[in-house]
């Protein structure tokens, strides 16, 4: 029989956590197709067994479809994840989820680039397509 993992049920809830709303704006260009790009260097959130924090750089890319994402909004969201203890893989998918549903990008990547803790360093790297 396969132990339980001391993780089991610490994650339940991230998909419906009620995270800061991301606001946006008109693209005043929405017939052309370009890239935005934010790089976000100072990311942090906790580890959700030990309660100590974590570090990352979270690189989004996206191309917009009728909105942009509004950044003082997005950083206010951002905020949100500093005490929340989370996987390094549900941020990035949490995050892209958040961000897919305020802005409906046709396209968009969000790599997170987390600090090395006990010798390894973890990188998540979602993409989503409206196609």
């Amino acid at each position: 029989m396969a132990e339980q993992s001391s993780y089991e049920g610490r994650q339940d809830q991230i998909r419906e956590w009620e995270t800061p709303a991301i606001e946006t704006f008109e693209n005043v260009y929405p017939e052309r197709d370009f890239e935005i790009r934010m790089s976000i260097p100072e990311f942090t959130c906790v580890c959700p067994k030990t309660g100590l924090p974590d570090f990352a750089v979270l690189t989004l890319i996206y191309v917009p479809d009728k909105a942009c994402l509004e950044l003082k909004s997005l950083k206010e969201y951002l905020l949100a994840y500093r005490n929340q203890g989370i996987f390094h893989e549900n941020v990035v998918n949490k995050v892209l989820d958040d961000i897919v549903s305020a802005v409906k990008p046709r396209r968009a990547r969000l790599e997170g680039i987390f600090n090395a803790r006990g010798g390894i360093q973890t990188t998540v790297i979602r993409d989503y397509s409206s196609e």
